[in-house]
Parts: structure tokens; C-alpha cells; sequence
């Protein structure tokens, strides 16, 4: 009774801490578990512990019977972003992204089931207040750069799960798994938009759209005279805390997977992870604000309107995944995967709906809505990865791995505040067996920068260096 209460509650905790993650692959981080972290992200056809669950839940079947195992785990991701135009430049300082994560498996008979909350992925940045690259923007009326709000400039996209795996081995050779997953996002978007981009997209649909009452009144401005240029628009809304953005929607899925041993040199394995449709990640404390010219502005000022944001059709990629695990030798394993991730179907563009509340402190725009969709038009994505396992002694095993992936982020519509590209990871780590019944595993990898211009001309470079740390004890 005692050891499962504290399970219970470990798991509690772990799941309300769950923070936001970074982007390494697309916004898909490319290992789960440290095992897998350090054999280049693959895990498909091999034990990978209880991180099983986010790779391939039917390699839990790999269990022996009777096993029972609880898992604790942290992640460090330590992205490198600056953005550059002409001779200006500025860097992200959203330099650090923690992640705890924690499960519970166990093995009866042929099954093998069990309960992991982890944080699956995301992406953000941080430029704080008077970045000198979003100080001054171009209006409306294109006449000359004019200033922005000069406020705190950031985004962070969280997604996490909470999940429940089943694994039954069929045979003593082949094993069938699927989980069960209930699903949550967040979002922190600080934001501005300058004028010509907001015109642009709403008169000439150039990067996305813009439509709704708040917009049709702010038409109705300008017509007469009111507002004689729009220098911005600012999005705000945002929590400050690490663990849960200030938006938050909820969701659902699944994965099934299978395994299957050939002889003692081969085993094989797939998966695969179902789309998600997240619903509208919702916040009441929201601001829209717009700043300009005529006589609806003040000197000093800008037009701050409260209410309720809307993030609406946020989605995560379906995935296909298969690899092998070769045992050439007994100390060595030598393992690799191709994964597959629908990109173009999650991010094709992004999506708000701003209601204004019914408040006289919102004038004119009272329970108004604005509708605004940013292009993504994301690309499908490959990845490919490989491993090498040496068990050093019975108790020590070294790993090194590699992945290689294509950007998925166009060019075109990469956003500074969402600058996904990189590509490539190089990793490295070990497995010690401390106990009969207690291993800590560990990776460090290296992500190489990518350097890409977006269509304003605005040049982005992104690199990382991460790392993981698992601990397991058999209860």
C-alpha cells in the first residue's frame, strides 16, 4: 500500500511539473530516454526500458515476467538561437528547457503494462524587452521604420503526455504493444506584429489572413479618418512559469507497435503514433493591443483591448517508424530506425481567434473578434538514425549514435519566434548498472547549427547542445 501511494504520488508531481521542451526535430525531440538519447534517437527493435512507452510500447514486452520497474527522469535542452539583419543581431535567452519525466512498468506473464508522463515536445524563444531586432518595424502606409512596443518579446509551446501501454508477446518471438494517450499543450505567445505584416496579410492575403468584427471596425476607422496608419499590432499572453504555458488545450491518441525476433543476431520492430487534434488552447487573460496614427491614438499610448485568445487546430504529426537491432557479437548491438512525421498536416498554419470582453474599457471593439492565420506550410519530414552499443563489463555499457533529418520549417514563412530548423544530432552516453536491481543511463548530444533567411531577410542560426538522465530500480 505505502510503495504504491508514493508511486501515485510521484507520478502526480511529475505530471504537474512537466515543462515546456525545446524543438530538435521539428518540434519532436529526437530520443526518449536516455538509452535511446544516446544511440542517435532510435528504438524501435530493442529493450529501451520503460521509455518504451514514447518509442515503441510493444518493446516492453522485452520484460521478464514478474519485472517491475519505476523509472525517474530528467532532460536538459540548451538551444543556441540569434537572428541577424544587416548590422543588427540579438540571441534568444531561452537558453535552458528542463523536463522531468517518470513511469511505472510491470510484467505479468505474457503482458506487460504500466502508466509514464513525460514532456513529448515544443519549441520557443526568449528576446526579452528593447531587442534591437524587433525595436523598429514598417507601418501600414510603408512610409519609414517606426517604433514597436519596445515590451518582451518570447513564445513557448509546450506538449506533454500522460500515457498507458499494453505489450503481449504473442510468441516467445513476437510481441504486439499499443498506449493509450490523453494529451495536453500550452502556449505563451508575446508578440509584435508591424503594420506592413498585418496589412499584408490582411489586404493582399501575403503570409496568412486576417478577418472579423474587430477588423471590420478598424477598416471603418481608417475610412474615416480615426486611424491614418497602424505602426502594430501586439499579441500578449503569457504565465511566466516554466511548467504550463498561459494557453492550454487537451487531446487524445494512441500508438500500436510490433516486434519481432528473427534469430539471436536479428530482431525487428515498427511503430506507429496517431495524429493529434488538440482542442483550442484557451486563455481569458489575454491583450490585443494596436498602436498608430490619427486621432483614435494617444501621443504615448497604444489601443489595449482585454479578452479571450484562441489557438485553434494546434495538432501533433502522425509517425510511422521501423528499425532493426543486429547482435553481430556478444558485447556489441548495432541498432537503426527511419521514422516518418506528418508535418504538413500539424503545422500548415497557425491560427487565433482574439474575442474582445464586454467591457467599456474596450470601447468601440466590445465583444468584438479578430481572426488571424499565419502560413506554416511546414514540410513532411525523414529522420534516420543510428547506434552502437559495447558492453564494456557486465555492469557498463557505452553507446554513440547519430541522426540525420531534413529542416521542415520553409524558408518563406520561418519565424524568429519559432525557428525549428535544426537538423542533424551526434550523440553519445552510458548505462551503468549500480545494484542487481538499480541502473542509471545517461546522454550528451551535440546538434550542429543551421543557418536559414527567411523572407524579410532576417537570418536565423540554431544549434544545441542536450542531454538526458534515467534512473531505474526494479521494486
Amino acid at each position: 500500500m505505502t510503495r504504491k501511494f508514493v508511486v501515485c504520488a510521484t507520478l502526480l508531481v511529475a505530471l504537474l511539473e512537466s515543462s515546456t521542451a525545446f524543438a530538435t526535430n521539428g518540434m519532436n525531440l529526437e530520443g526518449y530516454g536516455a538509452k535511446s538519447h544516446a544511440l542517435g534517437g532510435a528504438g524501435m527493435a530493442f529493450d529501451t526500458g520503460n521509455s518504451a512507452v514514447m518509442n515503441n510500447p510493444a518493446t516492453l514486452g522485452m520484460m521478464k515476467n514478474g519485472q517491475e520497474e519505476i523509472g525517474l527522469g530528467i532532460r536538459g535542452l540548451h538551444p543556441d538561437v540569434s537572428v541577424g539583419y544587416g548590422s543588427l543581431s540579438d540571441k534568444s535567452e531561452g537558453t535552458a528547457y528542463y523536463m522531468p519525466s517518470l513511469s511505472y512498468m510491470r510484467k505479468d506473464g505474457s503482458i506487460a503494462w504500466g502508466v509514464a508522463v513525460l514532456a513529448q515536445g515544443g519549441m520557443g524563444t526568449e528576446y526579452g524587452k528593447n531587442s534591437p531586432l524587433f525595436q523598429y518595424g514598417m507601418p501600414m502606409s510603408m512610409s519609414g521604420a517606426v517604433p514597436l512596443s519596445g515590451e518582451a518579446i518570447r513564445s513557448e509551446v509546450g506538449i506533454g503526455r500522460l500515457m498507458f501501454p499494453l505489450a503481449w508477446n504473442l510468441t516467445p518471438n513476437t510481441t504486439i504493444g499499443a498506449s493509450l494517450d490523453l494529451i495536453w499543450g500550452s502556449m505563451d505567445l508575446q508578440m509584435d506584429m508591424d503594420g506592413a505584416h498585418f496589412a499584408g496579410m490582411a489586404m493582399q492575403g501575403q503570409g496568412g489572413s486576417v478577418s472579423g468584427s474587430m477588423f471590420n471596425t478598424l477598416g471603418s476607422f481608417i475610412s474615416s479618418g480615426a486611424i491614418t496608419d497602424v505602426n502594430y499590432v501586439r499579441f500578449d499572453f503569457s504565465n511566466g512559469t516554466p511548467f504550463m504555458g498561459e494557453a492550454v488545450g487537451y487531446g487524445s491518441g494512441f500508438k500500436t507497435g510490433f516486434t519481432h525476433k528473427f534469430s539471436n543476431l536479428l530482431t525487428i520492430g515498427a511503430t506507429y503514433h496517431s495524429r493529434i487534434a488538440l482542442s483550442d488552447m484557451k486563455s481569458s487573460r489575454a491583450t490585443l493591443s494596436f498602436s498608430g496614427a490619427g486621432p483614435a491614438f494617444t501621443q504615448s499610448d497604444p489601443v489595449s483591448v482585454s479578452g479571450t485568445i484562441k489557438v485553434k487546430n494546434f495538432g501533433w504529426p502522425e509517425t510511422w517508424a521501423a528499425g532493426l537491432a543486429l547482435y553481430p557479437a556478444k558485447r556489441w548491438m548495432i541498432v537503426g530506425d527511419v521514422k516518418y512525421l506528418d508535418w504538413s498536416w500539424a503545422m500548415s498554419k497557425f491560427s487565433t481567434t482574439f474575442i474582445a470582453d464586454n467591457s467599456a474599457s474596450n470601447g468601440p471593439f466590445q465583444g468584438q473578434t479578430l481572426d488571424v492565420d499565419m502560413t506554416q506550410n511546414w514540410d513532411d519530414q525523414w529522420i534516420y538514425s543510428i547506434g552502437v552499443q559495447y558492453k564494456a563489463s557486465e555492469r557498463l555499457a557505452l553507446r554513440a549514435g547519430a541522426s540525420f533529418s531534413t529542416n521542415p520549417v520553409p524558408d518563406s514563412y520561418l519565424n524568429p519566434m519559432f525557428p525549428a530548423i535544426t537538423e542533424n544530432h551526434y550523440t553519445g552516453g552510458f548505462g551503468y548498472k549500480l545494484t542487481d536491481k538499480s541502473t542509471v543511463s545517461a546522454a550528451l548530444v551535440f546538434v550542429p547549427e543551421v543557418t536559414a533567411t527567411n523572407a524579410d531577410g532576417l537570418v536565423i542560426s540554431h544549434s544545441q547542445m542536450n542531454w538526458s538522465l534515467n534512473y531505474a530500480h526494479q521494486l
